[in-house]
């Protein structure tokens, strides 16, 4: 029986994503998830899921902090290619580098930077936050069932801007491009919250949930 963790490290909305994985678990078949900071759960895990809310450094610290467990997902993602999901700043983690407050470096395993969102319209504000329509960039199997127009729920204030156009999966329109997923080989990651988006949402998650990459 697979075995998707999701790694507790003090800075996600865990019970919101618990509940959404536990609810799609019987569409795709069944399986166990976890929520933990073990870095030998993580080891044995078929999937990770890293979840974050909150500012990027103290985001990246926090997961510094529990001893062994940054490693561990390290070394199942980028040595093992298993399937990885970043939720928010979970999804800002994989980048080369984080601006807010101070420089801060990210995982570097897709390369850009996350910036402050300057929207060209100043009406806009800043933080992004409530519903905005997806525009899907290019096709993936996490997106199946998904299409351009769905709606998924934002709250942020930093953006990714990749150095690679084809790693932005979908963005969405706010007085300017919005990175919304990105990914490649066996990562993904959503600038939206899956597990508050509603159906889209829930579909991402199940065919997360699926995915053998």
């Amino acid at each position: 029986m697979s075995l998707t963790v999701l790694v507790d490290y003090d800075s996600g909305n865990l019970h919101s994503a618990l509940k959404a994985f536990q609810r799609m678990l019987p569409e795709v078949g069944g399986g166990d998830i976890l929520v933990t900071s073990r870095p030998e759960d993580v080891a044995r895990a078929d999937r990770i899921v890293l979840p974050g809310d909150g500012a990027f450094p103290a985001c990246r610290a926090a997961l510094g902090s529990h001893g062994g467990l940054f490693e561990a997902i390290e070394d199942a993602v980028t040595a093992k290619a298993r399937p990885f999901l970043g939720i928010c700043v979970g999804m800002q983690m994989l980048a080369s580098r984080g601006h807010e407050y101070r420089l801060t470096d990210g995982f570097g395993w897709i390369p850009g930077e996350v910036v402050k969102i300057a929207p060209a319209d100043r009406t806009f504000k800043v933080p992004h936050m409530g519903w905005n329509d997806l525009t899907l960039d290019r096709p993936h199997p996490v997106l199946d069932g998904i299409a351009t127009g769905d709606h998924a729920y934002f709250v942020h204030s930093y953006h990714f801007r990749v150095a690679d156009p084809t790693q932005r999966l979908a963005h969405c329109d706010y007085g300017g491009p919005i990175t919304a997923i990105v990914g490649r080989d066996t990562i993904i990651g959503t600038q939206f919250h899956p597990e508050k988006s509603q159906a889209p949402g829930l579909r991402l998650i199940a065919n997360f949930l699926r995915w053998r990459p």
